[in-house]
């Protein structure tokens, strides 16, 4: 049977957390991999696709290219402990309020499952949604959710647990969750520098 339910939906990086944790995660690999040097060309090939099409995927795959199973298991914990550290300190006492309040919680994000899940693991998320990478070769997206397919990622995963969501609230920090922010009824837009509730106008 259908259940029609209240939802907050948070976006993480920017959101919850300063910084981006798949950048931290990228920039990690430089510091402690010779193998990332190597791909240097390809990186500054990734470039004109941001350009020219910011939306796609390749160049994103491209730009992590260097990315291996060995260094995403042997990277990864290091670079959760780190990122955990810079999350914003009213994050995990809201995702409780709203809990409380008798909502239900679900995070979307554009992150990687192999960062997200375990970033937000100790704060009791209903539903943590994020992009999908694949576990042979890492770079590469098995699906992308940011933009449009946050809420495609979204509906699916209502309609597998048999939800009719009523959002009543959405957090982001970037105007490229509009998609996302749009399908509730309160904006609650986050300053990505200071964790601090700001206006629409004051993102980019």
């Amino acid at each position: 049977m259908l259940q029609k339910k209240n939802i907050v939906v948070f976006d993480f990086d920017g959101t919850l957390s300063a910084s981006d944790s798949n950048y931290e995660f990228y920039k990690y690999c430089f510091k402690h991999s010779a193998r990332p040097w190597l791909f240097l060309p390809l990186e500054a090939f990734c470039v004109f696709g941001v350009v020219l099409n910011f939306k796609g995927v390749w160049w994103r795959e491209v730009a992590r290219n260097f990315l291996t199973p060995k260094m995403v298991c042997n990277f990864s914990k290091k670079v959760i402990k780190e990122h955990k550290q810079k999350r914003f300190g009213w994050a995990k006492e809201q995702v409780k309020k709203e809990k409380q309040a008798g909502n239900m919680v679900v995070l979307v994000s554009a992150g990687p499952d192999y960062l997200i899940p375990s970033l937000v693991s100790d704060m009791k998320f209903d539903a943590v949604i994020c992009s999908k990478m694949d576990t042979k070769k890492p770079y590469k997206y098995e699906f992308i959710c940011w933009g449009e397919n946050k809420v495609i990622a979204f509906d699916k995963w209502a309609k597998e647990n048999k939800i009719i969501p009523n959002v009543i609230r959405s957090y982001s920090d970037s105007m490229s969750d509009m998609p996302m922010m749009n399908i509730a009824k309160e904006h609650v837009w986050i300053n990505r520098k200071t964790g601090l509730r700001c206006t629409k106008k004051d993102i980019k």
